[in-house]
């Protein structure tokens, strides 16, 4: 894992005090979402629920046995996740084969190399942190992503145990050399060639372990690969991630499979968090990119585990094309409405993974804010009662202690009406009204914290805007994972 290193449409248009301006990427960020809020809310209100619906039955559908391979578990591995799914049986996706390695950024015996080879005319989209000191691999993928325009990627190479973050000009020329060695084999432009890093911040790449293991991994590329694929991406991970559907555009059958890694440092911003999602369907790079703009946003940036931004989020989208299916140059074309839906399910499933291996997490747990100004000042809110530790700790705890919420949603400093606030977990009423609730029974609270997935809604009272995130709890192990990382 890459180590520690909105506000309502009225309030963002109004100028900002002396000495607290946005940083020119924060402040396009921000008109992005006011700009995206009157198209989508109604939209996405509507689709994530039926995204969180689509979500839960696709990991009870999928949830198979890991395939060969996946389940080996290194010797120092920790206790996998009491909130862990199993890896789902995912098939082939036309077009990509992969396979992976040992580089040998780790001192155990683990793969820590993974490569994706594509066809030509292949499309990528990609979204990526906005974190102030973005890594080598992430200023890589941007620059060249943008002179591209996602048309005519190759490869992928992605490494775990080596952030590459934080290391100036010879992380830089690391990356180049990673990407010339891999697009001589792949007989391609080294700007076709994307790469991703994730470990420790500060340690500048060794990119001769990754050169130096091309010829073997580029001999076992297999087109059917995910388990080990996503076990090789791993860091303090305890169980591989992946999600797999299937939709239909114009009548054709296509496949969008993916893989994801986080545990720590969770709080997307575009946790730490590496995605890469694959379809076989024939999408245009720019309407991949609108897509992957518009369902990061429900899905990857409403999730968080600690609060803690990574320098290194990244989550790239491949087409492949090789599906047969028609060409869409549109996002917002009819014939993809299954596939819109379909790519939205994976990219939650993959997001909620994310929680349910938190660091240390026993409770995965669901806020919702609703009766907010507006959508943005919703997901402030949720976010702030997400990430607070004492919120967090009163969940390990199992006490329903309403009052840390309460607490939380005033200090977002978004509006509310404290005399109109109410707080219910699960369906049993904690306050309303600005009160404690009539029908409060502490044992029946008691009862229900006990779950290993809860829910927490919060209706604020000025509006009619909400938003929903996941998070985790926030455990002594938690602590301990995070206090002995690099000793």
């Amino acid at each position: 894992m890459s180590r520690k290193p909105s506000t309502p449409a009225a309030k963002a248009a109004a100028p900002k005090p002396a000495g607290k301006a946005s940083k020119p990427v924060e402040a396009v960020g921000e008109a992005l979402e006011r700009a995206l809020d009157p198209l989508t809310t109604a939209l996405k209100r509507a689709g994530l629920k039926r995204a969180d619906k689509a979500a839960r039955a696709f990991d009870d559908r999928t949830a198979q046995p890991a395939p060969a391979g996946a389940g080996k578990v290194d010797k120092s591995a920790m206790p996998v996740s009491p909130l862990a799914v199993p890896f789902p049986r995912m098939k082939p996706i036309r077009g990509l084969t992969m396979a992976t390695g040992r580089a040998g950024f780790y001192k155990h015996d683990r793969d820590d190399l993974l490569v994706m080879s594509f066809p030509e005319g292949a499309s990528c989209a990609g979204v990526f942190t906005r974190h102030g000191v973005g890594s080598a691999p992430v200023d890589w993928c941007k620059r060249h992503l943008e002179a591209t325009k996602g048309e005519g990627v190759k490869a992928l190479v992605v490494n775990a145990g080596c952030a590459n973050s934080f290391t100036g000009r010879p992380g830089a020329d690391a990356v180049r050399r990673v990407a010339s060695a891999v697009g001589k084999r792949f007989d391609c432009r080294q700007r076709d060639v994307m790469v991703a890093s994730t470990g420790v911040i500060g340690v500048l790449l060794d990119d001769t372990k990754i050169v130096n293991r091309l010829a073997d991994v580029e001999h076992k590329l297999s087109p059917d690969g995910w388990g080990g694929a996503a076990r090789a991406i791993m860091t303090t991970d305890t169980f591989p991630k992946g999600a797999y559907a299937e939709a239909e555009i114009d009548g054709v059958k296509v496949r969008i499979g993916g893989i994801c890694k986080g545990s720590g440092m969770i709080a997307p911003d575009m946790a730490t968090m590496l995605a890469f999602v694959v379809t076989d369907a024939a999408i245009s790079p720019g309407a991949l990119q609108n897509l992957c703009n518009l369902y990061t946003r429900n899905t990857f940036n409403a999730v968080t585990v600690d609060g803690d931004r990574s320098t290194n989020d990244t989550l790239l989208l491949f087409a492949t094309g090789q599906s047969g299916a028609p060409k869409i140059s549109r996002a917002g074309d009819r014939r993809l409405a299954d596939f819109r839906d379909k790519l939205e399910q994976v990219l939650m499933n993959l997001a909620h993974q994310l929680v349910r291996d938190g660091e240390g997490a026993t409770k995965f747990i669901k806020i919702t804010v609703t009766g907010a100004e507006s959508a943005a000042s919703a997901r402030k809110i949720a976010k702030s009662v997400a990430d607070s530790p004492l919120v967090k700790t009163a969940f390990a705890g199992e006490d329903a202690n309403w009052g840390r919420i309460v607490m939380a949603v005033g200090k977002a400093d978004e509006p509310v009406d404290r005399d109109s606030m109410s707080v219910k977990f699960g369906p049993h009423w904690a306050a309303q009204d600005g009160l404690i609730a009539g029908s409060y029974d502490e044992a029946k609270m008691s009862a229900y914290m006990k779950k290993q997935e809860l829910e927490v809604s919060v209706d604020v009272g000025v509006g009619r805007a909400a938003a929903t995130v996941w998070t985790c709890d926030l455990t002594k192990r938690y602590v301990e994972i995070n206090g002995d990382y690099r000793s």
